[in-house]
């Protein structure tokens, strides 16, 4: 939408005009059950720096009705363009603004979301704001330093619930009357609305008692484990209030399992969104849990960092997400009565490898990168900004004490409450509570992008002894594209020496932690202990680095790396290992034996799923397609003899019954899947419930083995809003020509999907093993994708364009077809970046390929 993009400059000019002191708004949604548009009123009173000053106010709407600014009335035809409302001739002090507007429901997951659950076909809403989509509903100064006082009035449907960041009150005849919210941001204002099931309890500790609530659709209230969440949420209260020295600074706290979410969650203040997938509808593994805990700890964290101190501009965005990841792992790890304190394991598995993978596209950047624009920061919900953040936050942590950190981080809550701040301001009471200087760290990890790498450089005498033990540390070069160049950098890492036991176990026998800065750093140390069995550099995972290991603790590690007795050891050398593959240095045939032979050790479940989903892909995007059929055929074997020997009811069975559901190919592998969604197989303790019997539809489907008549039978066993997007990926998923055409068609040609439903038939659409069947697919792309972007919502838009781009079609011509693209479509630059970043995938793709053909002659 033209217009509709705020720059940086703009924003500090309004902020330097403008000190905004509250809202009003009145929505009257008595007609969401029928959708179209519905009746928004804005009463904003704010004060300007200078008199006869013209500034704007933000509005997405299809209709403006009236603007009334200090009594009056405006032309709305003449101050309403695009996103804009402009307002002139402000008084020097109190100015008072009205705006009255009909605002479109979504079904995109922007601004006003409505979905209709087609179990009771009743119509649920809720508000996703962040970064500029409040504007959407109301009229507003839509950026984060321009913070007021929220009033919402709300009219609602006869029995609805209605929720936002003030506690809920008794509706009179239907209108719902909050109370105003404390200086708050506008993209963390809410509103959730319609027939929801409620759980409440309450949190208390000596005389504070916050009231809590978690609600989900009426339909998925069976499913809703509202006391194990709760346990969740207190355990993250009472662990951030003692860290943070600051009590929860908000009247209540609302947690909203809602449909069609985009993101995991949303840090509304005081009434959180969270995606309704996490209501767990069937098995899942415990993993999927400690997932949704780090999901629900995040959010919580941000009432304190990001909703009572906010940044003042979109760059700092990264510290938001950051300091949310790490303090919700921390707490994770670390909380009295924790059911996850091997939550830095995952940490390194997931959070980091997502990092290293993000910090190495042509699109890497600092930390705290240059955002000009709302566009920019759009596309700023990377791997950087929320993983490789939080990384250098725990290495931060690790540079100046974990005291003397949240000894700063009080100090900054007390001295910013209800504000906003700058990097400056966190770094400056950190400076003072540990009393190290920290400009050259910020300057070194925040400013510049890049991974370094660290190496062992050991030297030993004939009776096995260390005489020499450096740390050789290396800045490669950027990729081609990226801006900046690289750097080394001071990390703060453990040594970690390892000894192969009689018993098979790897063992840590000692430990040294230590400052690497430079690119040769000695380690007196360990001159003069024996040579162990692995030398492991970071461990404890303190820093940001890609670590390799020396050639004899390789050798060991490629023998026994399921036998290390910690699961954290363990992950770092699978990282390390899958980084090896997408690089080029380890053979994907290599990885794969190497999964194969250590996996049936590892005990972390959530280690396990990430190691199948790396060996599939290991096998389908890094292999040498020569191998690859091969490679499937050991890989698919692995999977199934691990599903018959795992322990009946577990989740190891839960995980390889998915990973074999994922790759299943033979007409004896099918028949085992058919066998089992019709009862006449049964593997013991596998329960074939309703998510892993879609995994099995899914399977079928994309093979051939079942069409629409199949999925629509399991489709009316399932008549649920999850039923819904898993018929639409079986759908899409067929062999067929009709079926790629139609599933194309309703995503690109047509704009009527709802998000979820989009993102499904576009997941159905690309099946690894229908190379052939999609190539035609890529010159369709590149035609039509620029138009998509231009004419769908950010989040719609951003979903064709990573998803349909021909990830599978890994060649020369792939990356060809995309530079001439590139060079004249003329995209904008979040496009560009996008587009330019699904490109490195298949030039990645094609080096590990080559190297692969290499290693198999």
């Amino acid at each position: 939408m033209p217009g509709t993009n705020l720059t940086r400059e703009e924003a500090q000019e309004r902020a330097r005009l403008l000190t905004v002191d509250a809202y009003d708004i009145d929505l009257d949604l008595s007609g969401a059950q029928e959708g179209g548009t519905y009746r928004s009123v804005t009463t904003v009173r704010f004060d300007a720096a200078e008199a006869g000053a013209s500034t704007f106010i933000d509005l997405i709407a299809p209709a403006v009705h009236e603007v009334v600014l200090n009594g009056e009335s405006q032309d709305p035809a003449e101050v309403f363009a695009d996103s804009r409302i402009a307002l002139n001739g402000l008084r020097e002090g109190r100015n008072e603004l009205r705006i009255v507007a009909d605002c479109a429901y979504t079904n995109t997951g922007e601004g006003l979301h409505r979905f209709v659950d087609p179990v009771d076909q009743q119509a649920y809403l809720y508000t996703q704001f962040e970064v500029p989509d409040a504007r959407r509903v109301f009229a507003n100064f839509e950026q984060p330093d321009l913070k007021a006082a929220f009033t919402f009035t709300v009219t609602a449907p006869e029995g609805w619930t209605v929720v936002s960041n003030s506690p809920t009150p008794e509706p009179k005849d239907n209108v719902w009357s909050f109370a105003p919210t404390p200086r708050i941001s506008s993209y963390i204002t809410a509103l959730i609305a319609g027939p929801y099931h409620a759980v409440h309890s309450e949190y208390v500790n000596g005389e504070q008692r916050v009231p809590l609530g978690i609600y989900c659709r009426p339909s998925l209230a069976e499913h809703l484990d509202a006391e194990h969440i709760f346990e969740v949420t207190r355990q993250g209260f009472s662990w951030f209030q003692e860290k943070f020295d600051y009590q929860y600074p908000f009247e209540k706290y609302d947690q909203l399992f809602v449909p069609e979410f985009n993101a995991g969650a949303m840090e509304n203040a005081g009434a959180v969104t969270i995606r309704d997938q996490y209501v767990f509808r069937s098995k899942v593994t415990d993993a999927a849990y400690e997932r949704r805990a780090e999901t629900i700890l995040h959010e919580l964290a941000h009432m304190w960092f990001g909703d009572l101190v906010t940044m003042e501009w979109w760059n700092d965005l990264w510290l938001n997400e950051s300091f949310a990841t790490y303090t919700s792992v921390a707490c994770q790890a670390h909380a009295p009565g924790t059911r996850w304190p091997a939550s830095w394991t995952t940490f390194a598995n997931t959070e980091k490898t997502w990092a290293y993978r993000q910090d190495q596209l042509p699109s890497t950047h600092p930390i705290m990168a240059e955002i000009k624009d709302l566009d920019d920061v759009l596309v700023n919900f990377d791997g950087i900004t929320y993983a490789k953040g939080a990384s250098v936050l725990k290495q931060l942590v690790a540079y100046v004490g974990m005291d003397e950190f949240f000894a700063g981080v009080q100090a900054y809550f007390k001295r910013h409450a209800f504000g906003n701040t700058r990097l400056s301001d966190l770094l400056g009471a950190l400076e003072e509570t540990s009393g190290r200087d920290l400009s050259t760290w910020a300057e070194k990890w925040l400013q510049t992008a890049g991974i370094n790498v660290l190496r062992p450089v050991i030297d030993v005498d004939s009776e096995g002894r260390i005489t020499s033990f450096a740390v050789k540390q290396e800045a490669p070069a950027l990729p081609a594209g990226a801006r900046g160049e690289a750097v080394l950098r001071p990390h703060r890492i453990a040594i970690g020496l390892y000894e192969l036991g009689a018993d098979g176990k790897l063992v840590r026998t000692d430990r040294v932690e230590l400052d690497v800065d430079g690119e040769l750093t000695p380690v007196e140390a360990l001159v003069g202990k024996p040579r162990p069995s692995v030398v492991l550099l970071n461990d404890d995972d303190l820093s940001y680095a890609k670590v390799r290991l020396d050639e004899d603790s390789l050798r060991v590690v490629t023998e026994h790396l399921g036998d290390f007795e910690e699961s954290l050891p363990r992950a770092l050398c699978w990282a390390a290992a899958w980084d090896m593959t997408r690089d080029g240095e380890m053979a994907a045939r290599d990885y794969v034996e190497l999964v194969l032979r250590g996996v049936g050790k590892e005990s972390d479940i959530g280690v396990v799923q990430s190691l199948q989903r790396q060996a599939k892909l290991a096998i389908d995007q890094y292999a040498d397609p020569a191998w690859r059929d091969r490679g499937l055929t050991r890989w698919t074997d692995a999977t199934l003899a691990h599903l018959r020997a795992s322990a009946p009811g577990s989740d190891h069975q839960l995980a390889w019954a998915r990973a074999f559901a994922d790759t299943a190919r033979t007409p004896d592998q099918l028949d085992i899947l058919v066998g089992l969604l019709e009862g006449t197989q049964s593997i013991e303790g596998l329960a074939v419930d309703a998510e892993l019997r879609w995994a099995f539809v899914q399977r079928l489907a994309s093979v051939g083995r079942y069409d629409v008549e199949e999925i629509d039978a399991e489709f009316a066993k399932d008549r649920t809003a999850a039923g819904e997007r898993h018929a639409a990926t079986a759908r899409a998923a067929r062999p067929t020509e009709e079926a790629k055409a139609e599933a194309w068609a309703s995503v690109v040609e047509s704009d009527t999907l709802p998000n979820a439903v989009q993102e499904a038939v576009i997941f159905g659409f690309v099946q690894t093993d229908q190379r052939e069947l999609l190539a035609p697919y890529t010159e369709k792309y590149f035609s039509s994708v620029g138009e998509a972007w231009n004419s769908r919502s950010h989040e719609m838009a951003q979903q064709i364009a990573v998803g349909l781009y021909p990830a599978l079609q890994v060649s020369e011509e792939t990356l060809a077809a995309t530079d001439a693209w590139l060079a004249s479509a003329e995209p904008s630059d979040a496009l560009r970046r996008l587009v330019t970043e699904s490109r490195a995938g298949v030039e990645r793709a094609l080096k590990a390929q080559s190297a692969d053909a290499v290693a198999g002659r």
